[in-house]
């Protein structure tokens, strides 16, 4: 149990990290201004955040 933790932390830290950089080129070439930014990547995250956390309880439940 305490792998799939191990592993879940790893691939989520990896996942936001690509994500945000997504978000960036998507705030870049949209030329989004600097003042919604923030506010798009607190969206983001949050719902990267609550997409994480429903896989693993959803792989925590099964095994």
């Amino acid at each position: 149990m305490d792998l799939i933790l191990v592993i879940t932390v790893l691939f989520s830290l990896f996942y936001l990290f690509q994500i945000n950089k997504m978000t960036f080129a998507l705030c870049q070439s949209r030329e989004i201004p600097e003042e919604k930014q923030p506010k798009i990547y607190r969206t983001v995250n949050i719902l990267v955040t609550i997409l994480i956390l429903s896989f693993y309880l959803e792989v925590l439940l099964k095994v």
